[in-house]
């Protein structure tokens, strides 16, 4: 299948006269998920991962992916014509040398600009003018070659008004004018769904496991427009809008909308949420401001009413991860069977209990001993293993709730771990209770601070190659940008203040052994001003007991045996009442104080 399918390609892009074809994942919102529509780069090659760039000549072809997703990318190209290219520090952009490399001077190198981000484009064009080649990005090659191509989604969208005190969509349009005066514009263009569902307080299901809906946002002076596909609007939603001053039109009409923009129009847009096909729409009498959405700087910072949600939702969260853990251990006990997909089966039963629960915010990565050494392996009914064995599980799962959005890692104790698997879960605890225990001056953006939780691990010459930890969206995205604890460079937007909720999730991971990562959510609080500034630290948020049978507490030390049994004892207070039977009785055992048992104790 994926040789006919690049035959196809190849024979699209003779016709159309190029000599490469370079297939983004991306959508025309530089979605993080993409609804099957702009799946072309999983289409062609069959690698289903969430990111990784695929260029294609009329005799090669190459897959590009980072570390976390490089073995999973090896074992699914084996046996197709794709090579694979490790996207790293040292090479961020591996494509383009391949490309300089493989087509020759004078050639043209083709890619779907309505799905290529604005920064994007500018970086492979000059890239390729360097080597005498030339970029055309006026022409989708999938649109005729790709037969059977989903269309764009169109389900209904709602109003996302619960309990909790939410600012009006007329006050956050308001707060985004006051943004755009200030910059000099007055208009805005907005394709990030994200920004766009927090504007109008508005959520959908076009994207899985993202409550989001497809639509451009085009806003002026006084009005807005909103460009989405024919869909259900219920009266709330439309009332809504209309209280923004927020018109429907077609989803198809962003464009010539941008194209009629009056001469006199300063636009704002971000150009890494911001495809290379919009902006090429803007008159050119118009002037552009190129700067971050600022909705994306608003909705970071989580109110009062949406933290107090957040806590809710961890509660629900919490319960279903203990009723689950409970029931597989006792299952276990009796012998009962257990595959990597059962257990995402059994788990995602568990969070459906919830009524507030509305589904997945990722895709369960379930993994067992080797699978556990893939940070971002996704468990599939076929190819799941057994949990036979002594071993490590591993279990990255979320949830879309009503009041909140969860991601939460643990890894559980198959039979008896061994004692390098312990000291690397210690290790790994000891990077996620010193960024817990943190203090930092608030403001300070994440990548300043990720070396904290990397600390204890370089200590033991170890280390992880995936961020610490990322933003987390209110019933929004799982993974919310800009907010990022990672080693990159500082942009705007990475500063950690009071409301910003981020994950915290050090790991280790040995290749075709096994792999550890313990992750939480916290919010960052307000932590006093001594005269040299305002301080802030982590609240942690998630509620999940960890599994001391994956520890070596020789390695802890006795305030890291402190945190554990403060974590422990809220996690008891807020799930005990809660719970009965098995469930309460495994809560109660998994949360007994440590210290007792320290050799410190």
């Amino acid at each position: 299948m994926t040789e006919k399918r690049l035959d196809a390609a190849r024979a699209a892009l003779a016709a159309a006269g190029g000599d490469a074809l370079v297939v983004y994942n991306a959508d025309p919102h530089m979605s993080e998920y993409l609804p099957a529509r702009w799946g072309a780069r999983e289409w062609l090659s069959g690698f289903p991962g969430s990111a990784g760039t695929v260029a294609i000549t009329a005799d090669r072809a190459a897959l590009f992916v980072d570390s976390r997703y490089l073995a999973l990318a090896e074992a699914a190209m084996a046996g197709t014509p794709f090579e694979v290219h490790l996207v790293g520090p040292a090479d961020p952009a591996p494509h383009l040398g391949w490309l300089v490399r493989h087509v020759p001077a004078g050639g043209t190198v083709l890619t779907d600009g309505m799905v290529l981000a604005v920064g994007e484009q500018r970086a492979l064009k000059a890239k390729l003018a360097e080597a005498g080649m030339a970029l055309r990005t006026d022409i989708d090659l999938f649109s005729g070659t790709w037969v059977d191509r989903p269309a764009v989604p169109s389900e209904p969208a709602w109003l996302h008004e619960p309990a909790e005190a939410l600012v009006s969509a007329r006050e956050k349009f308001a707060r985004l004018r006051e943004a755009m005066a200030s910059a000099g514009a007055t208009h805005h263009f907005v394709s990030a769904l994200d920004d766009i569902a927090w504007l109008t307080n508005l959520r959908g299901r076009d994207i899985a496991h993202n409550p989001m809906f497809a639509a451009h946002l085009l806003v002026g002076p006084d009005d807005s427009i909103l460009f989405a596909l024919p869909r259900g609007f219920d009266g709330s939603a439309q009332a809504v809008l209309a209280g923004a001053r927020v018109q429907l039109a077609a989803y198809d009409a962003a464009l010539p909308a941008l194209a009629a923009l009056p001469a006199d129009a300063v636009l704002l847009l971000d150009p890494r949420r911001v495809t290379h096909g919009f902006r090429t729409a803007v008159p050119a009498a118009c002037r552009v401001i190129e700067a971050i959405n600022p909705a994306a700087l608003f909705k970071r910072i989580k109110t009062a009413g949406e933290i107090d949600g957040f806590r809710e939702t961890m509660i629900e969260d919490g319960l279903a991860l203990c009723r689950f853990q409970a029931a597989f251990e006792a299952s276990r006990a009796r012998g009962e069977p257990w595959t990597e997909w059962q257990v995402h089966e059994a788990l995602t039963a568990e969070r459906a209990r919830s009524p507030l629960f509305r589904g997945l915010s990722f895709h369960t990565s379930a993994g067992f001993n080797a699978n556990a050494a893939l940070p971002h392996y996704s468990v599939a009914r076929d190819t799941a293993l057994p949990i036979v064995g002594d071993g490590l599980l591993l279990i990255d799962s979320g949830g879309q709730y009503e009041r909140g959005t969860t991601d939460v890692c643990r890894v559980w104790a198959i039979g008896t771990p061994g004692a390098a698997m312990r000291r690397d879960g210690s290790a790994a605890m000891r990077g996620l209770i010193a960024m817990s225990r943190a203090r930092f001056p608030a403001g300070i953006p994440g990548p300043m601070i990720d070396a904290i939780a990397r600390a204890p691990l370089w200590a033991a010459g170890l280390n992880y190659f995936h961020g610490t930890g990322h933003g987390v969206g209110w019933h929004l995205g799982v993974h919310e940008l800009p907010t990022l604890l990672s080693g990159r460079s500082v942009e705007l937007g990475m500063e950690y203040l009071p409301g910003v909720v981020s994950a915290i999730e050090p790991g280790v991971y040995r290749e075709g052994q096994w792999g550890v990562r313990h992750e939480n959510i916290a919010v960052v609080v307000a932590d006093g001003d001594l005269g040299f500034g305002p301080f802030a630290r982590f609240e942690t948020l998630t509620l999940c007991p960890f599994d001391r049978r994956c520890l070596d507490l020789t390695l802890l030390d006795e305030r890291e045996i402190a945190w554990l049994d403060d974590y422990h004892a809220k996690v008891r207070a807020a799930l005990a009442p809660r719970l009965d039977g098995e469930a309460r009785a495994w809560l109660l055992r998994h949360t007994e104080p440590l210290k007792a048992h320290s050799p410190l104790g």
